[in-house]
């Protein structure tokens, strides 16, 4: 099913990035992206790197795997396989425009460490500080079911890779630096990804 898995990516980047993007131009004048930033080699920038090549090697999986340039770990797949992931195809896909939604103006593609935006904890918020990647890599994981191929695969671990460094090195360090103790106090009772899961509290 590659096909699906690549009509379903292109979806997912009009709604989640161009979408979105425009609605925030439209309330604020910016396109919300605040690009690759940090110096050469620092964590910031790393994060940028692997997650525009996650973004990138998404969509080309199952395009490489339609043209026969990579080859399926399984041509066939099967209708359990293609049931999850339809389903973390919409979900994440939903979930996701759900969250940016509940972040309003203060949703950015990185980190604009010249702005102070308000705490969102509201929403999804309210149970994960950041659900945007949560479901960023649900999206993904369908992908790799509908298109099992090892350049999906490695695609979705950038992802990973990525999200970790980007969260720890700079997502987070930027409102505890910002909203101090407000801050620190609502990720002591919210999950990292998922709820109940790295909490400040219990790092």
């Amino acid at each position: 099913m590659p096909g699906t898995a690549l009509v379903a990516y292109v979806l997912y980047v009009v709604l989640a990035f161009g979408l979105r993007s425009a609605i925030h131009y439209r309330a604020t004048g910016t396109t919300g992206y605040v690009g690759l930033s940090g110096r050469v080699g620092s964590s910031e920038w790393l994060a940028g790197v692997l997650f525009a090549a996650a973004a990138v090697g998404g969509g080309l999986a199952p395009l490489a795997q339609l043209l026969g340039i990579v080859a399926p770990w399984r041509t066939d797949v099967g209708p359990a396989a293609a049931a999850v992931g339809f389903g973390c195809l919409a979900l994440g896909i939903a979930a996701t425009l759900w969250s940016q939604l509940a972040m309003g103006t203060s949703w950015r593609v990185g980190v604009d460490h010249a702005t102070k935006t308000a705490l969102v904890a509201r929403g999804p918020f309210r149970w994960i500080r950041n659900p945007i990647f949560t479901w960023m890599t649900v999206t993904n994981a369908g992908l790799v079911l509908l298109a099992p191929n090892a350049l999906a695969f490695a695609s979705l671990a950038l992802l990973l890779i990525a999200l970790e460094i980007q969260v720890r090195a700079v997502e987070e360090p930027f409102p505890l630096r910002t909203h101090g103790a407000e801050y620190r106090r609502y990720a002591a009772t919210t999950g990292r990804f998922v709820p109940g899961l790295g909490r400040l509290a219990d790092e």
